[in-house]
């Protein structure tokens, strides 16, 4: 049975968040929001964990996952980016996009696209999500939380709980998020393409 967090959109409480973090470090599956859904995510070295979230959302080894960073610094340890693609991306982080980039060797290989050697990024506008990145101390595995048979990431914190209360170890509640995909921007070829149209503004790198 997993532990059940209300957490507080905008003044997250600092005990929930650690509490979390403690459970994340032991090698827990969190459900937590962002600006585009509720994710799964867990350590980035915990590849047991990683197969849990696998399991849960049916992926084979050719899924993109995403590193989910608190801030640009961090960001630039796992991707190789230019100055140019910085300077766009420190004008729209945090936001409701997903960066793809070439990864550096700080990526476990296990993360990466197996052909391009490629990564996403990104770095949420979300209170709960940042708190918790801030307290973990270093970027998370993160996937959205979209369950077999759906197409849509889910939404409704209390659904999750009825759905997956067994399967992951700790949902942080931060009420109804609704249905909001980030933008997909490609920069690993080095000029930005936008590969999926989402709730970030996608004119600022066309």
């Amino acid at each position: 049975m997993s532990q059940f967090f209300y957490v507080h959109p905008e003044n997250p409480q600092a005990r929930l968040i650690n509490q979390a973090v403690a459970i994340i470090r032991n090698g827990g599956v969190v459900v937590y929001p962002t600006d585009s859904g509720y994710a799964l995510g867990c350590q980035l070295e915990n590849k047991h964990a990683l197969e849990r979230i696998c399991q849960i959302r049916r992926l084979d080894e050719k899924h993109n996952f995403t590193l989910l960073c608190r801030d640009l610094s961090e960001l630039s340890l796992y991707a190789r980016v230019d100055n140019s693609a910085f300077r766009l991306l420190k004008n729209h982080t945090p936001g409701a996009y997903t960066f793809i980039f070439k990864g550096t060797k700080e990526v476990p290989r296990r993360l990466m696209n197996a052909k391009r050697k490629t990564i996403g990024i990104r770095v949420p506008d979300n209170r709960i999500a940042l708190d918790l990145l801030e307290a973990l101390g270093e970027p998370m595995m993160s996937t959205s939380l979209i369950l077999p048979g759906s197409e849509v990431t889910e939404s409704d914190p209390e659904e999750i709980r009825d759905k997956l209360e067994h399967v992951v170890d700790v949902i942080l509640s931060g009420g109804y998020l609704g249905e909001q995909p980030t933008t997909v921007v490609d920069f690993s070829d080095g000029e930005p393409v936008v590969s999926r149209v989402g709730s970030g503004d996608p004119s600022v790198f066309e």
